[in-house]
């Protein structure tokens, strides 16, 4: 629990420092542009990597990782149905389009629909840890950018093409995430759940 506790404190520490415009503008200031990058970018792999370890090795240790609740058979279509528009979000972050205009931050949102997702179908410490730090940041942030200045996501180009183009990735990166991405790189193939009621 200790790597994982460890990764998340670090993480979202580094993370919370943007949310603060007069803090960030100081650091900048103090040590200048680049090196605050450089530091921050360094302390954020450093608490993904601490995550991830930390996470993987509460799954090789029950003992350690208390069940706290029973998720129902019913959640699991929930998370599924969550993780859809989560993933389309995902996409348009990085594709000018009229999807990633009306959603402000769709980072943000994907985030929140992605822990919410995994906090429905997981009942264990660890997971409530993990997801719910997430979901708790991804809403902190996206309050806080309400008072602080930032800039505005191009416009969008005329036309629905990239709309398009966000959507038919996303369910591109969507199946790809269930029938093999989850299982090659979480050890959890989704395809191996149960559909039943």
């Amino acid at each position: 629990m200790l790597p994982l506790t460890l990764g998340l404190l670090l993480f979202f520490a580094v993370h919370l420092v943007p949310t603060s415009a007069s803090l960030r503008q100081g650091l900048v200031e103090r040590f200048g542009e680049t090196p605050y990058r450089i530091v921050h970018s360094v302390l954020s792999l450093i608490g993904f990597a601490l995550i991830v370890v930390g996470y993987h090795k509460l799954q090789l240790m029950p003992g350690k990782n208390p069940v706290l609740w029973d998720p129902p058979s019913w959640t699991r279509h929930v998370a599924f149905l969550l993780m859809l528009p989560a993933i389309i979000l995902l996409v348009a972050a990085f594709i000018p389009s009229r999807i990633r205009t009306a959603a402000k931050h769709p980072m943000l949102a994907a985030i929140k629909f992605w822990a919410l997702a995994h906090l429905l179908v997981n009942g264990d410490l660890g997971a409530l840890l993990l997801f719910g730090s997430f979901l708790a940041y991804a809403v902190y942030d996206r309050i806080s950018m309400k008072r602080r200045p930032s800039a505005a996501p191009p416009p969008a180009p005329p036309g629905a093409l990239n709309d398009v183009l966000v959507v038919g990735l996303g369910l591109a990166l969507y199946a790809l995430i269930l029938f093999w991405g989850h299982g090659a790189l979480i050890g959890v193939p989704i395809t191996s759940f149960s559909f039943a009621p």
